[in-house]
């Protein structure tokens, strides 16, 4: 596979598919344009997520979930399946707005992407608003890394993704790191990135988008860049320099009402000389692999990140990295 290119995934879209997004159309997309309008229903999702790390989430037999406590959060090892190396890990942050969802609601992501990287998988826990900052998430992300560093994982070795806010914090992660002059990971993945924070009003597929209303995501961006300058990198990744990132593969729906930020992001990796494979999805609703109990496509989706990640190693090898 080769790592630097653009790709619109040429699969025809499925029934599931089409199914799938008139039902989001008809309650996903009104149910956030009424609650999304005031900080009480932040605080109130937020409260139901808590209710939520109580329910027990069904998942394939041969995946193992383990706990794990690292500084202020916690989080959870997923092994997809056995015969993984242990030496390898994946960082995952979960999406969720910064206000909501958990390690637990995206498990149908980790433990396929556990399998897809051939290595276990990191979902942190880290500390989300309305009660914490985007600062409080991102040093969480941060002591994560330092962590397995520690633990004795290789940086090379070590992939960090996300998708949503969680693709903003991984991104946020490698520029603060790069800032800081600490090793950078072999490689990063972005699902539907939201790396914009600043207050743009978003037109591209403000109609087309199945799931996000543009303008409460605008309002969201708002509520958690209160205090601080949109414009920081940290803040709006999208507007930072890409210059010594790893390779990075971003995917996204062509219908997303994110969509544009996403190749925004790659536009900005490839001024920096940065490999970017950019995935455009046929019609696909935000983080659309997170549905892959039912979608063939956010299936193959993950085929497509095993891929990537092999190329990556193939190319470190021919380097001549460390731990290719």
């Amino acid at each position: 596979m080769q790592i630097d290119r653009d790709v619109v995934p040429d699969y025809p879209l499925s029934w599931q598919a089409r199914a799938l997004t008139s039902l989001m159309w008809g309650t996903l997309k009104p149910a956030s344009t009424v609650l999304m309008r005031h900080p009480l229903a932040l605080v109130c999702a937020a409260r139901l997520g808590e209710l939520g790390r109580l329910v027990r989430v069904p998942q394939p037999e041969h995946v193992v979930i383990e706990p794990a406590e690292f500084s202020d959060c916690g989080g959870e090892w997923v092994h997809g399946r056995p015969g993984l190396d242990e030496s390898k890990a994946v960082l995952y942050f979960h999406g969720g707005g910064y206000f909501s969802c958990s390690p637990r609601t995206h498990r149908s992501i980790t433990w396929r992407l556990s399998v897809a990287a051939r290595r276990p998988v990191l979902a942190l826990d880290y500390r989300q608003g309305p009660v914490h900052k985007l600062a409080d998430s991102l040093t969480d992300a941060l002591d994560a890394y330092e962590c397995l560093l520690r633990r004795g994982h290789a940086p090379g070795d070590v992939i960090l993704a996300g998708d949503s806010a969680g693709g903003h914090l991984t991104l946020a992660t490698l520029l603060a790191l790069r800032d800081r002059e600490l090793p950078m990971p072999g490689a990063a993945i972005c699902l539907s990135p939201w790396a914009d924070l600043t207050d743009i009003p978003r037109h591209a597929n403000r109609w087309q988008d199945p799931m996000l209303p543009a303008g409460r995501v605008r309002w969201l961006a708002r509520r958690w860049t209160s205090g601080l300058d949109p414009s920081d990198p940290l803040v709006s990744p999208v507007l930072g320099d890409f210059t010594g990132l790893p390779p990075l593969m971003i995917v996204t729906g062509s219908t997303e009402v994110l969509r544009d930020e996403a190749r925004r992001v790659a536009e900005r990796a490839r001024q920096a000389k940065v490999p970017v494979r950019y995935e455009e999805w046929n019609r696909m609703p935000h983080v659309f692999p997170i549905l892959a109990d039912v979608l063939p496509e956010a299936r193959l989706a993950f085929r497509h990140m095993a891929y990537f990640l092999r190329a990556v190693a193939a190319r470190r090898a021919s380097r001549g990295d460390i731990a290719a």
